[in-house]
């Protein structure tokens, strides 16, 4: 165990991150020491039963919190904000500790009034951390930036809206806005909110998941034809084999852990690829299993741990599929015959060209040994049923499409799509960010956008818009001027922090639909407006009732999700209310019933489905326990593609080996005791770090080589495509177990190094886990 007993106060990085405090800015300010130990124990366990008690008395909900178990991720009650992994039905129990953190973060009692602001300038907030923004409580009115005193002042609703609506009417074009949204928001509201920026006149539609999943997306729907994995949990539980590739299941989806200890208890095998061996892909105790918590019994979750270097899954993704060939030449029946002539293309064009992939060069770019990688493909020549899934240590990389890409390929080659057991599976990370993409959050037209013109009365913009990095250079050059967040944190999920807070500046009106404090709301524009919104876990009430909305999971469930609980405030209003004011203050001749939508929401589902395939119906869909599935043609081998079948992808292996010695590949990622860019603490419990965000995490054998010692101060230094740099200071340099040339840290600190132009030209994506970083002693 390593310590230091030095206190941790907050101090800016000069010249780097003028709007965002760091050493102390992002998580609590404490005085305790801090310690790095390896973390040897179960996943979830006791660990997690302890942390759910902590959690309950820290935020004193320990009766509304426990209540909140029983109640989250069921038909009658609300679907959990944390990740998107499927409710199982089975379960009378089914959460996580990080749901309940989640939940009780929105539940808590604080609150922030009109007296809070007037006790603080901006300017005396924009030193606060992070952790104590959103740890005041939650907003409670809205709220208007006055220049003058530096203070957000109270505003009333409708006066707000009028804001809104004449900033949008005063623009020269509707392209001067850019409506952005997080993956909070529910599939009614997603709906009227593309519904009033295309009506208004816009494709600006940034949204979360050009910075997670778009790589995904876009080879799915290249390959398959659909944008979306093909499983749901039921094939989960019939698979024999089970890849799950760059996923953080204990903390990022952790109710993942049960699906993985079954798979194991049936005798399926479980292969996780990661460059870091995390605690959820070695052994787990579920805590709603009584018995085993009882007597302390662990269960595998893993039959192997494949340590890939960071950007390395395409070459052995590629390895595999030279293993399944090799082994066609003496046993033509390990390849679906039958499926590849009548369903697929280019399947002999990818034989040559996997053929023509010399070993050698497989094994450098995935930085493993050769007889590790045919391990796998024997593993997966031997299984039935196969699924492969896959998170955001895939996607966020130069050529994640061709990675994916190249998943799908490997899932071709035996048949192993359209049949129980078997396909892709990507996890998704915020509960509806696959929904808001299902309802037409997207820069570009969705193929229903005639319908929507029919339905509607409107005529949308047939042009693409600005995705979340082309907004923040709008924002830069002009192009952009109002910019409205609906939901997250925007500043702090954006690549290149000090370039998107200097552009958030040069807006004329920033508007932030949030339910508590954080740094977007410092950061703003010329004008700036608070708009609170109503939690998940808040009854909503409209003009017809009680009204509950509905949200897709990572494997296309649709369900509804009715909060329980009394708002925070009475001056709170539901996401479609705030969306449909916004749409009547800047569309007064509209002929959008707006009203009518928020009277009753059951008015917007019968909308959509007449827009959107597969919900025909929706209204009764949705009574269903557990909701419905969309259909997806894939599904039924059905490939919408512009050939008619599933199309294999015939990418040259990417060489992710840094010409420079000197260079690591740095990957950002989420501690275990955070949600995107909220921070609940500054311990990372199943990495073995506690009281300390402020770290970069390396192999034992780099720290030798540049004279490093464990605990040791250095300076992190970026080197953008466009030749800028940029460096963050002082971060303690710890040992890890991860590929030589790699190392790892925790964003939102890390998104600082990631430059507006380090995206993927294949996805546009941000580089996020594709960070080539050099290290110095720090003075």
């Amino acid at each position: 165990m390593t310590t230091d007993n030095q206190p941790r106060t907050p101090a800016r990085v000069p010249g780097l991150m003028p709007d965002v405090p760091r050493q102390g800015g992002f998580g609590p300010v404490t005085d305790g020491a801090w310690s790095s130990s390896p973390y040897h124990h179960a996943a979830a366990s006791w660990g997690a039963a302890k942390s759910v008690g902590t959690i309950l008395m820290k935020q004193r909900e320990l009766v509304r919190g426990t209540h909140s178990m029983f109640v989250m991720n069921h038909p009658t009650g609300y679907d959990c904000p944390g990740c998107a992994w499927p409710d199982d039905k089975k379960l009378t129990l089914d959460f996580c500790e990080n749901g309940v953190k989640h939940v009780t973060w929105e539940m808590t009692p604080k609150r922030v009034r009109r007296e809070f602001f007037a006790r603080h300038t901006v300017t005396e907030l924009a030193d606060w951390t992070d952790f104590d923004l959103e740890n005041e409580g939650r907003l409670t009115e809205p709220m208007v930036y006055d220049e003058a005193s530096d203070r957000y002042v109270p505003i009333g609703w409708d006066e707000a809206y009028a804001l809104v609506g004449a900033a949008l009417r005063d623009l020269a074009s509707p392209d001067e806005a850019s409506f952005y949204t997080s993956g909070r928001l529910s599939n009614e509201a997603t709906f009227l909110y593309q519904l009033l920026a295309r009506e208004y006149g816009t494709n600006n539609l940034p949204d979360c998941s050009n910075m997670c999943h778009e790589a995904s997306g876009r080879a799915l729907q290249a390959a398959i034809g659909t944008g979306k994995g093909t499983c749901d949990l039921e094939d989960w539980e019939e698979a024999d084999l089970l890849i799950v590739m760059g996923v953080n299941a204990a903390s990022n989806a952790p109710r993942m852990l049960t699906a993985l200890a079954d798979a194991t208890r049936r005798g399926a095998q479980v292969v996780h690829v990661n460059p870091l061996v995390e605690a959820g892909a070695t052994k787990t105790i579920v805590p709603h299993e009584m018995v085993d918590m009882a007597l302390f019994k662990a269960t595998s979750v893993s039959d192997m741990n494949i340590q890939v270097r960071p950007g390395g899954d395409l070459a052995l993704m590629r390895g595999i599929a030279k293993v399944v060939f090799e082994a066609a030449e003496t046993d033509p029946t390990v390849l679906d015959r039958a499926f590849l002539e009548a369903s697929t293309v280019d399947v002999e064009a990818y034989r040559d060209l996997v053929t023509a992939t010399d070993w050698a060069d497989i094994t450098a770019q995935a930085g493993l040994p050769e007889a590790e990688i045919r391990r796998v493909g024997e593993l997966y020549l031997r299984a039935e049923r196969s699924i492969i899934s896959w998170c955001l240590r895939v996607t966020q990389h130069e050529h994640g499409v061709d990675t994916v890409r190249e998943i799908i390929n490997v899932l071709l080659l035996r048949g192993n799509i359209g049949r129980p057991g078997a396909g892709p599976s990507p996890v998704r990370g915020h509960s509806n960010v696959q929904g808001n993409r299902t309802c037409g959050i997207d820069h570009r037209p969705p193929p229903w956008t005639d319908r929507l013109d029919q339905v509607c009365g409107i005529v949308s913009p047939r042009t693409h818009g600005l995705d979340t990095v082309n907004t923040v250079e709008g924002m830069h050059d002009g192009r952009v001027k109002v910019f409205v967040g609906m939901g997250g944190n925007f500043v702090l999920a954006a690549p290149d922090t000090a370039y998107t807070a200097a552009g958030l500046r040069k807006t004329e009106f920033t508007v932030q639909v949030s339910t508590k404090l954080n740094r977007s709301h410092l950061v703003h524009g010329r004008r700036a407006l608070i708009l609170p919104c109503l939690g998940r876990t808040e009854k909503d009430l409209q003009a017809a009732g009680p009204q509950g909305v509905t949200v897709e999971d990572a494997m296309s469930m649709v369900h509804i999700s009715r909060g329980k609980r009394r708002p925070a405030s009475p001056d709170l209003r539901s996401e479609p209310a705030i969306i449909a004011g916004i749409a009547m203050a800047a569309l007064p001749d509209s002929r959008t019933p707006w009203q009518s939508y928020v009277d009753d929401y059951d008015r917007i589902r019968d909308v959509m489905a007449q827009v959107l395939p597969g919900f025909e119906g929706f209204n009764e869909l949705i009574k269903e326990p557990g909701g419905f599935r969309i259909p997806q043609p894939a599904r039924e081998r059905v490939f919408e593609t512009p050939s008619g079948r599933a199309e294999f992808s015939l990418a040259p292996l990417p060489n992710v080996i840094p010409v420079d010695e000197d260079v690591l590949i740095l990957q950002t990622m989420r501690s275990h005791d955070q949600w995107n860019t909220t921070i609940y603490s500054n311990n990372d419990r199943y990495r073995g770090i506690k009281n300390l965000r402020e770290l970069i995490f390396l192999n034992e054998a780099d720290m030798t080589s540049r004279g490093l010692s464990e605990g040791d101060f250095v300076d992190i230094t970026a080197t953008s495509r466009d030749g800028s740099q940029r460096t963050l200071r002082r971060f303690r340099a710890l040992r890890y177990d991860l590929p030589v040339g790699s190392a790892a840290g925790y964003m939102p600190e890390m998104n600082a190094l990631i430059g507006i132009a380090d995206y993927s030209t294949q996805s546009d994506q941000p580089l996020m886990k594709n960070v080539a970083v050099r290290l110095a002693k720090s003075a």
